[in-house]
């Protein structure tokens, strides 16, 4: 009885200094990951229990902040990386977003049929025109930056009427927001059908 007492007693101190043993392996490892300059400072105390537990606590806290510190720069990369995007939007317009809207200076090389749905200049929005190609349509759409929906029905619409989207942009000048969509005519595709629905769905 006391034999298998005793057993019992050293099975849980070896689980416990086995686990002990895990632990202070995954406390240097996570230093010597989050701060390598760090892990010597464990190693120097590991044949002190009492430096020992105080050492891998404020290790672990040192730890945490590094980890936070990462994570606040991060985020901030990533706020700076949005606002770098939305300024290369608004800088990169180039001037045929504002000529493609008047219907004379499309480029004669190309047979294509230009249909105004609304509009006809930028201080009557919105405007939709549809240049009808072959076998494609190009449809653009200027808002305001508070309809910027429509640029999402307008795709829908095309779908449903069996037109493939195949590319899509826009930019925002000002308060403007100018779309260019280009999708793939399929047969059985009514162009007029497209136009008159385009017409409803923006009125």
């Amino acid at each position: 009885m006391k034999t298998c007492s005793k057993s019992g007693t050293i099975d849980r101190k070896t689980i416990e200094k086995n686990r002990r043993i895990h632990m202070k392996a995954l406390c240097f490892k996570l230093v010597s990951l989050v701060s390598p300059n760090s892990a010597a400072g464990i190693a120097s105390h590991k044949n002190s229990s009492n430096k020992d537990i105080c050492t891998q606590i404020d290790q672990l806290d040192n730890a945490a902040c590094y980890i936070q510190k990462l994570k606040g720069r991060i985020d901030e990369l990533q706020r700076r990386k949005q606002q770098l995007g939305m300024a290369s939007i608004r800088n990169n317009t180039s001037q045929d977003t504002y000529v493609r809207h008047n219907i004379g200076d499309y480029p004669q090389d190309i047979t294509s049929n230009v249909i105004i749905i609304a509009g006809n200049n930028l201080l009557n929005l919105p405007i939709l025109e549809v240049r009808d190609f072959d076998a494609t349509l190009e449809v653009v759409l200027i808002t305001a930056l508070n309809k910027n929906y429509m640029f999402y029905g307008v795709i829908t619409l095309l779908e449903e009427e069996g037109a493939e989207v195949t590319h899509a942009t826009f930019s925002v000048v000002n308060d403007k927001i100018f779309h260019t969509i280009h999708s793939q005519v399929t047969f059985g595709v009514e162009t007029s059908r497209v136009c008159e629905r385009l017409k409803q769905l923006i009125s």
